[in-house]
């Protein structure tokens, strides 16, 4: 979709730290993290919301956040990790996301409040996807 944040970052014509990248699904750093090492995982196929979301899909999307989920753990020393998807409400982007956000007992994380931060510049959130992608190739 030509005019899908998303489906540009998929394409390549925008840039993101990268961190998964299958046939099915990509993965990369939320540009606005709630803690960093955030990651947001894509199906290739433009799917608005997780309704349209075909099966073919459902285990290649929710087996790459598993994957995800256990990489944030070894890749940033997180307890543990806070997986979730929008569906239309407080959908920024409407193509299907899952975030993956890496938790740690005591990060100030309370309920849906999201409070967000960001990377110093490019070198911190390529040190950030560098780590995850080291951590997913184990």
């Amino acid at each position: 979709m030509a005019d899908c944040l998303f489906c540009s970052i998929i394409a390549g014509t925008t840039p993101a730290q990268i961190v998964l990248d299958t046939p099915e699904v990509v993965g990369f750093l939320d540009v606005r993290p709630v803690f960093k090492g955030h990651t947001l995982l894509v199906p290739r196929t433009h799917v608005p919301t997780m309704v349209e979301l075909p099966d073919e899909l459902t285990v290649p999307l929710f087996g790459a956040a598993r994957s995800v989920a256990s990489a944030v753990r070894t890749a940033f020393d997180a307890q543990g990790s806070f997986v979730a998807v929008n569906n239309v409400v407080s959908q920024s982007v409407p193509h299907l996301h899952v975030h993956v956000v890496p938790r740690t007992k005591g990060d100030g994380l309370r309920g849906f409040f999201w409070p967000r931060t960001k990377y110093a510049d490019t070198a911190e959130a390529e040190e950030y996807a560098g780590k995850l992608r080291a951590a997913l190739a184990d």
